[in-house]
């Protein structure tokens, strides 16, 4: 692996390119609404044509352009829009950037040529799986008009991809580069090609592109975690005589509270303090807080993302055009787990005196040795791997028929019919292997958060050791899961636009259009599993192919086991059969059978619901423009109106996945959604814009769901979970208010800030009740019945007002004339500042079938980071071009804990940063090489609830990627 000081080396790599010479790049000239015609090669030009569309664009738009994203070390569009001023990423994990927020929000419309699209049964797009290479320029609004697409209260992203008429003539380029995981330690393909011509008939102008791209990625993420903190009590509590599952009986000491006296999920948490007490049953009884659990994931995986885009173009005079557009993308995942989980609060004999440490001055407990098994029930497994296989597919297709036509002098028509169909399929297979230890000793915060596992050794058992995690003879099977999904979604929609120009008091065009969508989704699902205690035998007696183990886990950087026993994947899923015939999913044919001795679901799939919606919008707008003293004042105002019907049908299944029960209903909703955008140029270089939009979101299908699902929960609480839908909810609105200052000097130069503010109502947040379900037949892991058991019910509900406001500042600066060799260094910055807040609904936990408010906690907005930022140093020299990029976001609070589990509630992301590098050359006028790497100082990614000293909950690492390119063309 690569390890040594390659941040040295790769700004050494751009520092030489010093000695080169002479600037190799100007910048474009100036852009307009034709700019994709224009040609981008160098960095300065791609910055210079970005921030002309910056300028020219009415609305406020940041964006990123061909060169920027093949320049950059960058293998799909949210990677290649991490350095666009206002938008956050994270999630970078699988082997790049997943996640994409526009000022802290993630509720993003993505739009391809300008049309919606949609994956699976979802209400978005998923940019992550659009190849960079397939681009030609990306748009992000952060305000819009009355004529985009209202939905996605962040903001639309919109992704272009090339067209023939971009080029005056042939052109063809092909690129690959080969992409190496340090984690993973394999080389990866990312390849492209595009051809494109245009040719002059007798019927016309007519243009062919094709454009095709493959890439893929091998991949490891590892992670250790601390689990939630809960009370125990320090001895037998007065006046309560329950144990931890509701029983009564005696107990031993540090037994876990039951959740009757002590509400879970506090936004603050229990007190730490030494001798803290809780009331039960009117007696102080004294506590101590302590984890539930440490678990561990090593991860891998092989993506794959095949692509095409074809365009036809056809112009048979100056007055029309016509163009048919099919995009393809597809996705293909395998995702390998082995879980690694530990219970080390399910053993209860503890030295008190010897084998606990707390945090000094506190009742929290730092590290602590325990012993499998207890007096009471006998041994209990309470460690775990788990052998997981995850397969994901989805295939997205698009196809677009439209035209354009200038009727006349003063009126000018687009009209396109769009067609698209996505298909996302997902199985899942796991099995468990239940692991007997002698002792463990846990340490929930070695150092800087990383938690620590040892396991010992029996020193009574001369023939085994309990402290070797490879031996087969500690193990057992487990249960297992047999699980799949499948999401279809269709679409067909009706784009109409027209622009009236006219010359009435400053009016200078009207803009009126329709969108007439429909659109039908349907899930279906299946699933199986069997319970550890109705299926169990050993290790030893399984085929000696399914044994494995992990190995280098963590890479060396935590006090943690390096490896462990584990089923083997691939045999798991090349043998599935085996296991379903095992565990008996099939009958004594082989077939799939109705019903399980365990009550299980059977491998048939059901549908779970069917949606069809029918979208209407319409909107009108008039664009103006005044001379007034100093300078032009122009802009838009207008409005939309949007009108959404939804019928459904959500089924309710039995235990052996027959429907038992339907649900048929309508959740719709109509909106009128005002937009004013004023701009105001003077002394040629300075602007001025004022905007007031209203965006929107409608609820997911999935979530309309009236029917109630219930689980006993992973880590046997005592407590489970139960999840409904809420076929009542209604869509988020925002209100949006932005002030940005631009000045724009010499060429490829611009420094800008904003101020904006959201307010935003009828956020979608669970509510949380407590509600008891009757397990009447089924059992525990010691085999007893569990009859009725407490859930924590969540339920979604528009009970929540949302706040953000904040500015950003951006500069893009190639300074003129710089003595020699600093001549060709420029720098690309911004900075982002958020202030955020919700407010959170408290519900009566005794009220769960009527779930009104009873109060409000008002916290920080998920997602959100304070502060962020990103910079850019660029050079070019003769055939020399390099980027050093650093970006930066502040921790922030991404979700809050299960409600079944104890405090503190909310869990953060500690900062996250990355430093990634790209150098370039022109071989030739025609060929260029490249070098890129992502995530060079190899960082830790990690998350805490809300102290991160004392409460540290994850930490991850990540590969570093390398990348060696060529890109040619004519």
């Amino acid at each position: 692996m690569f390890k040594p000081s390659l941040l040295s080396l790769a700004v050494a790599t751009s520092l030489l390119t010093l000695s080169q010479g002479a600037f190799a790049q100007q910048a474009a000239v100036a852009v307009d609404d034709s700019l994709e015609v224009i040609e981008v090669t160098g960095i300065r030009s791609s910055l210079a044509k970005a921030i002309d569309i910056k300028r020219e664009k009415i609305e406020v738009v940041d964006s990123i352009v061909a060169e920027d994203i093949g320049k950059f070390p960058d293998n799909n569009v949210i990677e290649a829009l991490q350095r666009v001023p206002g938008v956050q990423v994270t999630n970078r994990d699988r082997g790049e950037v997943g996640t994409l927020s526009i000022r802290g929000l993630s509720d993003i419309t993505t739009t391809v040529n300008g049309r919606q699209m949609y994956i699976g049964t979802g209400r978005f797009y998923t940019m992550a799986d659009t190849p960079a290479s397939l681009i030609s320029r990306v748009d992000v609004y952060k305000a819009r008009s009355a004529d985009k697409i209202p939905s996605g209260i962040a903001g639309q992203v919109d992704v272009m991809t090339q067209r023939p008429f971009n080029f005056e003539g042939e052109k063809f380029v092909v690129a690959a580069r080969g992409i190496y995981s340090d984690q993973e330690g394999t080389f990866d393909p990312n390849i492209s090609a595009m051809a494109s011509n245009v040719w002059q008939l007798d019927a016309g102008k007519f243009g062919a592109l094709l454009n095709v791209a493959y890439a893929k990625t091998n991949w490891r993420d590892q992670g250790i975690t601390a689990g939630a903190v809960f009370p125990y009590f320090t001895g037998s509590p007065e006046g309560a005589g329950l144990d931890r599952f509701g029983n009564t009986g005696d107990f031993p000491a540090y037994e876990r509270i039951n959740s009757a006296y002590w509400n879970p999920g506090l936004e603050q948490g229990l007190p730490n303090t030494i001798g803290s007490t809780l009331n039960t049953n009117g007696v102080e009884n004294e506590y101590i807080l302590s984890r539930d659990a440490v678990f561990a994931s090593d991860l891998s995986g092989q993506r794959e993302r095949p692509a095409v885009n074809l365009s036809l173009q056809f112009a048979p005079n100056e007055k029309s055009e016509y163009l048919f557009e099919a995009f393809y993308n597809g996705y293909r995942e395998t995702v390998r787990n082995s879980l690694f989980f530990s219970y080390p609060d399910s053993a209860y004999n503890i030295n008190f005196d010897d084998e606990i440490e707390f945090y000094e001055g506190t009742n929290l407990v730092k590290s602590r040795t325990v012993y499998d098994g207890d007096p009471r029930y006998g041994v209990w497994e309470t460690d775990f791997n788990s052998t997981d296989a995850d397969e994901r597919q989805t295939d997205t297709y698009m196809f677009a028929l439209g035209g354009q036509w200038e009727l006349s002098d003063y009126f000018h028509l687009e009209a396109e019919l769009v067609t698209q169909k996505s298909v996302f399929t997902s199985d899942f297979f796991a099995i468990r292997l239940l692991h007997d230890y002698y002792a463990m000793t846990v340490d929930f915060n070695t150092a800087e958060g990383v938690p620590g596992l040892e396991f010992h050794d029996n020193p009574t058992t001369a023939d085994i050791d309990e402290s070797d995690l490879l031996d087969p003879r500690l193990y057992s099977m487990g249960p297992a899961w047999d699980n799949g999904s499948r999401d279809e979604g269709k679409s067909d929609a009706l784009y109409l636009d027209a622009n009236w120009y006219v010359e009435f008091a400053g009016i200078t065009q009207i803009d009126f259009g329709l969108l007439y969508e429909k659109r039908n989704t349907n899930n279906r699902s299946r699933g199986a599993n069997v319970l550890v205690s109705q299926y169990d035998i050993p290790m030893t007696s399984m085929p000696t192919a399914f044994l494995d183990a992990t190995e280098n886990f963590f890479d060396g950087r935590a006090q943690f086991p390096s490896g462990w026993l584990i089923g083997n994947i691939d045999y798991m899923v090349n043998n599935k059969d085996f296991f379903r015939e095992l565990y008996g999913f099939t009958d004594e044919n082989g077939e799939p059978i109705d019903n399980y001795l365990t009550g299980g679901a059977s491998l048939i799939s059901r549908r779970t619901f069917e949606a069809e919606e029918t979208t209407i919008d319409l909107y009108a707008q008039a664009k103006f423009e005044y001379d007034v003293p100093g300078g032009i004042l122009d802009g838009t105002f207008g409005l939309r109106y949007t009108d959404a019907k939804t019928p459904y049908i959500f089924d309710r299944v039995d235990t052996a996945n027959q429907i038992v029960e339907q649900d048929k209903g309508e959740n719709s909703s109509s909106d009128i959604l005002p937009s004013f955008i004023a701009r105001y140029t003077f002394a040629d270089d300075f602007l001025l814009r004022l905007s007031y939009t209203e965006t929107m979101r409608r609820p997911d299908f999935g979530s309309l769901n009236p029917y109630t699902t219930y689980s006993k929960g992973v880590t046997s609480v005592g407590t489970g979970t139960a999840n409904s839908g809420n076929p009542f909810l209604k869509p988020t609105i925002s209100a949006n208010l932005d002030l940005s200052f631009e000045y724009y000097f010499g060429e490829a130069n611009a420094i800008y800030a904003t101020l904006f503010d959201r307010d935003i109502q009828g956020l979608v947040v669970g509510s949380r009740t407590e509600i008891y379900y009757d397990y009447p037949d089924d059992v525990d892991s010691n085999g007893n019945e569990i009859g009725e058991l407490l859930h924590i019910l969540n339920r979604p509900d528009n009970s929540a007002n949302g706040s953000l406001k904040g500015y950003e500042i951006g500069l893009v600066y190639f300074p003129e004339s710089l003595p020699g060799l600093l001549d060709g260094f420029g720098i690309q910055a911004s900075y982002t500042n958020l202030d955020s807040s919700q407010d959170l609904p408290v519900y009566d936990q005794d009220a769960p079938t009527n779930p009104e408010p009873i109060g409000y906690d008002t916290v920080e907005m998920f997602g959100v980071s304070d502060s962020s930022y990103s910079v850019v140093l660029a050079y070019e020299k003769d055939a020399f071009s390099s980027r050093l990029s650093y970006v930066w976001r502040d921790a922030f609070r991404y979700d809050n804990e299960a409600a079944i589990f104890a405090n503190p509630l909310a869990r953060y992301r500690a900062p996250e940063t990355s430093l990634d590098f790209q150098l370039s050359y022109n071989v030739t006028e025609n060929m260029v090489l490249t070098f890129d790497a992502t995530n060079l100082t190899d960082e830790k990614f990690q998350a805490y609830y809300q102290y991160p000293d004392t409460y540290n909950f994850s930490s991850g690492i990540y590969s570093r990627t390398f990348a060696l390119g060529m890109r040619y063309s004519l």
